[in-house]
């Protein structure tokens, strides 16, 4: 299988996957004759299958836009003409691929697919009727059909599954990156307000967010102001005394602030050792702080300092 999302199926070769759902080239070729007699209404199908898909809830969701429509009518043609052939090789897996990934990229749920995959099997029998298939003729023809839409949806679900899961990683890496920003306040200076839960993840997120920025920027202090986190427990306390033992590694002297009288008695009563940790109350504190380490004083301006 080729494309850049058949990754967990790329042992899955045609042969594989016929294989895998018992399709011998026989029954392939009993699906091929009935694709050629119902050939000419194939047109009539498509037609049918979006009449029931105008009566779908998500239909105007999707398809509002009739030049949409009418490219997406094509495709379905075009990926049916294909189904019925019964040629399953390298082209057709590709192209059940592509299916998965546009389905995942516009949003519409597999429930939709699953439904549309279902509702064609009923307008295919109610040609193989019109046509005058018998019925023990059909109940095998229906039985391949089966098993080859098994193999397709195993494609199409697998490939939007994996852009759907590639979509979510990339969101949650970019939460992440905006729930740690290390911002350089003053030179030398470094601070990253925290807000929110911090968990194991997360605190190797901000320690490698801090020690990146430290060495970017060369930084000698690190504010870490925690007014913003609800609950600081044991766990919590541990990520905290890691972080600013890693930041003492690189030459850089850490400061937790906003450290509430809630957090530091909660610190206190679950018996942490927070060593040679700094802490301030307020962040005011700890920019104090910092700027005196630096050899710069805050002071009201003076009129002559306005200008």
């Amino acid at each position: 299988m080729t494309g850049s999302h058949a990754s967990g199926m790329d042992t899955m070769t045609p042969e594989g996957l016929l294989a895998l759902y018992g399709l011998k080239q026989e029954e392939l070729e009993v699906l091929r004759t009935f694709g050629e007699r119902v050939g000419d209404h194939l047109d009539e199908m498509i037609s049918q299958w979006y009449g029931w898909l105008k009566t779908y809830p998500e239909f105007e969701l999707f398809f509002s836009d009739p030049a949409v429509m009418e490219r997406a009518r094509g495709l379905q043609e075009r990926a049916w003409e294909v189904f019925l052939s019964g040629k399953i090789d390298e082209n057709y897996v590709r192209r059940r691929v592509e299916i998965g990934e546009v389905h995942a990229r516009i949003g519409l749920p597999l429930s939709a697919y699953f439904a549309g995959i279902n509702h064609f099997l009923i307008v295919i029998g109610e040609v193989a009727g019109q046509l005058g298939v018998p019925s023990e003729e059909w109940v095998q023809i229906s039985s391949i059909i089966t098993k080859l839409m098994h193999l397709e949806t195993a494609v199409v679900v697998h490939t939007y599954n994996a852009v759907t899961e590639e979509a979510l990683t990339a969101q949650a890496k970019s939460l992440m990156e905006m729930s740690t920003p290390v911002t350089e306040i003053w030179e030398g200076v470094l601070l990253l307000p925290i807000v929110g839960i911090i968990d194991s993840h997360r605190a190797q997120d901000i320690m490698n967010a801090g020690l990146t920025k430290i060495a970017e920027t060369r930084a000698r202090i690190f504010i870490l102001d925690i007014s913003g986190v609800g609950v600081v427990d044991t766990a919590v306390a541990n990520y905290l005394i890691n972080i600013t033992r890693a930041t003492r590694l690189m030459g850089c002297e850490a400061t937790i602030s906003g450290v509430s009288p809630a957090i530091a008695q909660t610190i206190v009563e679950l018996g942490i050792d927070v060593g040679r940790m700094k802490t301030t109350a307020t962040m005011q504190d700890a920019l104090a702080g910092a700027f005196r380490r630096q050899g710069l004083e805050i002071r009201p301006a003076t009129d002559g300092d306005v200008r």
